[in-house]
């Protein structure tokens, strides 16, 4: 490809021959073959400018770099590297990959999700109910990528722009008309959805979350906004009106507003008619539905699926009907039932404070006789640490036993988080508490403790079969560990 051809989205200062062929591009200078662009990317721990020498060694035709990195060729490369010098390389990188891989995001319906809470549910429901109605489509998320219905392992819950598009370009030869994804503040920050042509945005809640890397809620907030600033002209944006972000969120974009709600009025409004434990009966927009799914938490997320189909132009009747299908997503909210002992185990990635209270309020009303709730609960190292004695005190107010363990440690000493989150419990929350580091141990004791009726949450994890202990992943899921549990009982 030609880089004029590459460029032509881009504001550049370049020097050398725009007209040079582009035979890949990257920006990992490991990966640069003869013919390459380069393109050096400043990240949160390594600075790709420093690796522009070893790019044009390993045959790098051509570099694109921030201004302020002027790199000096004369006497060290001949004429023939291009230099092309952008404001910012982690936009350039979005753009490049969009027209590299042929503007795929232009030739679907491209729908972002983004919030605290509820992004995976609300993308992984939109795809399965388009698929049900006969919609070839695609799905970006963080427990798995979907082409039609060929699944592709996810490793972040936003890729980085080049595998980003080139997974968008395979659900475009694949026939998908529509394209689900999660829209993390991550890669709104880093401008890893440059380039990319949204139909639409969808906003969820917003709470405390990633503060290790964005250090305040609002920057945090200013994060999630910039996605729905930069939609385009004729997209919509639907946003969740019962959250005090909500609107704040659409103050700038420049797509058509909507809105949804459990208790305001809106665009798409819904009621909780009755609670199940396995189903919840709504109404929405004046209809009776009966969805497969526990929770207020989901009844908002049934309902941004909703109001989200009904603005790609799908019928109402036929999306209730469809709605009403759908199962939950795995390691969201996952049920599982002791036969022998009649008590229930909860499987759910609750991993913020507001996911947890919103998990376990939904729990209470569920619990028959004289069942108790215990929760088995843990914090990620190398994380937000504000949050870990939030948890475990919110953890403990709303279950009658709280079990601290581990949970992806990551770097840091387990024990070391575990006293940080217990930190947070006064002197008769200490006493409902237990701390048991190994969290395989952690969930056999709940169940061991625990008799019929009683609820037990296992939250953090959910969907995750692994855990990050000094930089290595050990096979764990939680819901393995349960069955294990009840074979022996």
């Amino acid at each position: 490809m030609i880089l004029k051809d590459l460029l032509i989205d881009l504001k550049v200062t370049l020097h050398g021959d725009e007209s040079i062929d582009i035979q890949s591009v990257t920006d990992d200078s490991r990966e640069v073959k003869p013919g390459a662009l380069f393109v050096a990317v400043k990240g949160v721990h390594v600075d790709g400018h420093k690796y522009i020498d070893k790019a044009i060694e390993n045959g790098a035709v051509a570099i694109i770099a921030e201004e302020g990195n002027e790199y000096e060729v004369v006497g060290a490369y001949d004429d023939s590297i291009v230099l092309a010098y952008v404001q910012s390389s982690h936009e350039a990188l979005g753009v490049l990959a969009s027209a590299w891989y042929g503007h795929p995001s232009t030739r679907l319906k491209l729908v972002g999700i983004t919030g605290t809470n509820g992004k995976t549910t609300t993308a992984t429901l939109l795809y399965k109910l388009m698929m049900s109605m006969g919609y070839p489509s695609g799905l970006l998320s963080t427990v798995r990528n979907y082409i039609n219905n060929t699944p592709v392992e996810a490793t972040h819950t936003t890729p980085d722009p080049l595998s980003l598009n080139r997974l968008i370009a395979e659900m475009v030869t694949s026939g998908c008309e529509y394209a689900f994804m999660e829209v993390s503040s991550h890669a709104a920050e880093q401008k890893r959805i440059a380039g990319l042509k949204f139909a639409g945005g969808v906003f969820t809640n917003l709470t405390r979350d990633h503060l290790d890397y964005h250090l305040t809620v609002q920057n945090y907030l200013n994060a999630k906004k910039s996605f729905f600033d930069n939609l385009p002209l004729g997209a919509f944006a639907l946003t969740n009106q019962d959250d005090k972000n909500g609107l704040v969120m659409l103050q700038n974009t420049k797509a058509t507003k909507y809105s949804y709600a459990l208790k305001s009025m809106s665009d798409f409004k819904a009621t909780i008619i009755e609670r199940h434990l396995d189903s919840t009966e709504l109404e929405i927009d004046g209809e009776d539905v009966t969805v497969r799914m526990v929770g207020d938490f989901n009844a908002y997320n049934i309902l941004a699926v909703y109001g989200t189909a009904r603005l790609l132009g799908r019928p109402k009747n036929e999306t209730l009907t469809h709605l009403s299908k759908l199962t939950s997503v795995d390691g969201r909210f996952q049920t599982m039932i002791s036969e022998k002992k009649g008590y229930m185990a909860i499987v759910d990635y609750a991993h913020t404070p507001d996911a947890l209270v919103n998990v376990l309020e939904t729990i209470r009303p569920l619990i028959k006789g004289d069942g108790i709730i215990f929760t088995v609960v843990g914090c990620g190292g190398d994380r937000d640490r504000g949050k870990r004695p939030i948890m475990a005190h919110e953890a403990c107010r709303l279950s009658d036993r709280l079990i601290i363990t581990s949970d992806n440690p990551r770097t840091e000493e387990p024990q070391a988080i575990i006293e940080e989150m217990k930190s947070g419990l006064n002197d008769d929350e200490v006493a409902r508490t237990l701390c048991i580091e190994n969290r395989r141990e952690a969930i056999r004791t709940a169940c061991m403790m625990a008799k019929q009726n009683d609820i037990i949450l296992i939250a953090g994890k959910g969907h995750e079969t692994y855990q990050d202990i000094q930089g290595v992943k050990h096979h764990f899921d939680d819901r393995e560990v349960v069955a294990e549990v009840f074979a022996i009982e």
